[in-house]
């Protein structure tokens, strides 16, 4: 059931509010009368009411609306959402315009026609409706412009030398206009530094809007990043709006930047030079201001070949370049990190923060950590939920049992030859290192490729290549 509209009426005249709260009840419209303008603020901060019928003069033969603009002041600056509709027995056209321009949303003359006041009312209610729509709406843009995806802290963490040249450059470049690209391994934090980026510039109070490259098929890559009219192909059943169009004003972070493929870059950088996107199937292009920040996990080498990444692209992607260093680089942050990470989960599953033991401090700084920081945060969650003593030990982080020490290679169990696995065992677990191993070989790293070589999802490869330390 759609939730009544209230009003509050403000007149010195008695049966003025009689009349009006009885016209106003026979139309579902709940109803507050005050006969003294000064209990005003009082009200509005006790209830909540959609629109305001106020009288223009209470003291005994005023006729100048003085009061009247007065107190329509007074409650735009206590709710600005608020739609007051005027009422006088004196009125002119002057003054009527004088109202609209004080900010009142409409101006009725006593004695009043009935429809015509319930014809005004009901735009001024509908006024309010639209003006707190629009405010929660640009809350909620405020709010994604400064959050992480996934909830957690976005805080970046690391005091180590390696993350000190980090922090230098993101005092110098994030404030500026300049298009940054982050280079740096997967799980090293390149989506929690690009909004960190965003939160330190002049854009931070707008939306930030992310896009995974590497998961947008190039079918619809078009669709994604610049929209599409209804109509454009079989399944564009209406309008969208581009993320490009959608990050006007903000900044549009492009992840996985590497994998997209030529043809497609020399789009993107036509709509990045000209600043206009025409949606799919529209004509009528759209002007576009955003702050490009861009990712990759490709190393810088490979991906200034000509065959592999347009060079035009790439200069005007990286103005600015942030190589992430990845965490067996900076070991010294693992502590800091974990107690991070520890009260993340602490709070998620309503349990005590714990302390890492003295012996298995040691054994998580010397591990490689394959995954960087992403497989770290996974690994202090497994750990709080899986450990029954009063501090996490390095078993409950599921850290192979010669983690931190030096340990001679296996030999693989299963033979390569090209691009072909020769199986020399059935051992499953065997066998699908070996396959993820040589798809990554393959891709040259590139997780999206082997993923998709694999038949499986990024975020299952991901999880694959943890569990083997790959």
């Amino acid at each position: 059931m759609a939730e009544q509209s209230r009003v509050l009426i403000v007149d010195d005249d008695e049966d003025i509010l009689v009349a009006a709260r009885l016209m106003l009840k026979r139309e579902g419209i709940l109803c507050h009368t005050e006969p003294r303008p000064d209990r005003i603020p009082h009200l509005l901060k006790e209830g909540s009411f959609d629109a305001v019928l106020l009288d223009m003069n209470f003291a005994i033969g005023a006729n100048t609306g003085r009061e009247g603009f007065q107190w329509l002041k007074r409650i735009v600056e206590i709710d600005p959402t608020l739609s007051v509709v005027l009422i006088t027995a004196y009125g002119d056209v002057g003054t009527a315009v004088e109202a609209m321009k004080q900010g009142a949303a409409d101006f009725v003359l006593k004695p009043w026609q009935n429809e015509r006041l319930l014809a005004t009312l009901s735009s001024a209610l509908k006024l309010t409706a639209s003006k707190r729509e629009a405010r929660q709406s640009a809350a909620t843009t405020k709010e994604l412009a400064g959050v992480n995806v996934d909830g957690a802290s976005s805080t970046i963490i690391g005091s180590s030398p390696a993350m000190a040249r980090i922090f230098a450059l993101l005092d110098r470049a994030a404030p500026t206009e300049a298009n940054v690209l982050i280079l740096g391994e997967n799980g090293t934090g390149k989506e929690v530094i690009a909004r960190e980026i965003h939160r330190r510039s002049k854009r931070r109070d707008q939306v930030f809007v992310s896009v995974d490259l590497g998961s947008v098929s190039e079918s619809l890559f078009e669709s994604e990043l610049f929209g599409h009219k209804k109509g454009a192909f079989t399944d564009a059943k209406e309008d969208r709006v581009g993320r490009l169009v959608a990050a006007n004003g903000g900044t549009l972070f492009l992840d996985e930047i590497g994998n997209l493929p030529l043809y497609l870059q020399s789009k993107l950088l036509s709509v990045l030079e000209q600043r206009v996107v025409i949606p799919v199937g529209g004509t009528k292009p759209i002007s576009i201001d955003v702050r490009l920040v861009s990712a990759t996990n490709m190393p810088l080498d490979q991906l200034g070949r000509e065959d592999v990444f347009r060079q035009d692209l790439l200069y005007r992607i990286n103005t600015v370049e942030l190589h992430l260093p990845p965490l067996r680089d900076r070991a010294d942050d693992i502590p800091v990190l974990i107690d991070h990470f520890v009260a993340i989960y602490a709070r998620k599953y309503n349990m005590p923060a714990k302390k890492v033991s003295p012996g298995a401090l040691p054994r998580l700084m010397a591990w490689r950590w394959p995954g960087n920081v992403r497989a770290l945060r996974h690994a202090v969650e497994r750990a709080m939920i899986l450990s029954a003593g009063p501090m996490l030990e390095a078993e409950d982080f599921s850290l192979p049992s010669t983690a931190g020490q030096a340990a001679p290679t296996p030999a693989p169990p299963v033979a390569t030859s090209g691009n072909a696995l020769i199986l020399d065992t059935l051992d499953l677990e065997a066998v699908e290192r070996e396959a993820i191993r040589k798809a990554l070989s393959k891709h040259q790293g590139n997780i999206s490729h082997a993923a998709q070589d694999l038949g499986i999802t990024r975020a299952s490869l991901y999880r694959r290549m943890e569990k083997h330390g790959l």
